[in-house]
């Protein structure tokens, strides 16, 4: 089918995810520059579902600002994920070489914080494949945005001029997303490839099942 446009999601799709224990890790230095010990591995949980009032509560309870609090796990969160690029410990796959053959404008929607999407798509050489490319901030309008919402998508939509597109992610959540905006879904399923947290259940069925970015150009011909 003819697309104006194709977005993906970014961690699964086009990189390799982050690893969750890394992460959290992340998250407890966060904790002890604030001077506190907190639940790290609950609140990466609700980082993940964008749960901001939880996040909010938290800190209440541990008597840190909360805007501090954000501040500073967004550091620690962006920095750990650069570093396990340097260290070699994450990549791009290769299957992205597919994606230079797509003659359309490309996009890249994702929930990941932007600084880490536009770092790493220099790293790897990718930046010039995108024209637009938006993330989610740690902050609650940021969070507020994590797919399922489709906000994102649409931004990206209206940035790159397109009526109609694709939106390839590897999680029921993006179909779902894709689906509130009014678009189709490939739903990529990497043998390999870790999920960051637990599947959500949805009614809403990919327009198509990938295993290899590969097959993609065949799609969207």
């Amino acid at each position: 089918m003819q697309y104006d446009a194709i977005l993906f999601d970014f961690d699964g799709v086009l990189v390799e995810t982050p690893s969750s224990r890394r992460m959290t890790v992340a998250l407890e230095r966060a904790y002890e520059k604030l001077g506190r010990r907190g639940p790290t591995a609950e609140t990466f949980q609700e980082i993940l579902r964008g749960d901001f009032d939880s996040i909010a509560t938290r800190c209440r309870a541990l008597e840190i600002d909360t805007d501090d609090f954000c501040t500073q796990a967004a550091r620690e969160l962006v920095a750990a994920q650069i570093a396990e690029v340097e260290r070699g410990l994450r990549s791009a796959y290769d299957d992205v070489v597919a994606v230079r053959s797509l003659e359309r404008p490309l996009g890249i929607v994702s929930d990941n914080h932007p600084t880490v999407i536009a770092t790493l798509l220099e790293r790897f050489g990718l930046e010039s494949l995108f024209d637009a490319f938006y993330g989610c901030r740690l902050t609650p309008d940021g969070l507020a945005r994590r797919k399922p919402d489709p906000r994102n998508i649409e931004d990206a939509m209206d940035a790159l001029e397109a009526e109609s597109a694709l939106y390839v992610g590897d999680r029921t959540v993006d179909v779902q997303a894709a689906h509130n905006a009014g678009i189709d879904a490939a739903l990529l399923s990497r043998e390999d490839a870790a999920k960051p947290d637990a599947e959500r259940p949805t009614e809403c069925e990919p327009t198509y099942r990938l295993t290899s970015l590969a097959a993609l150009p065949t799609i969207v011909r």
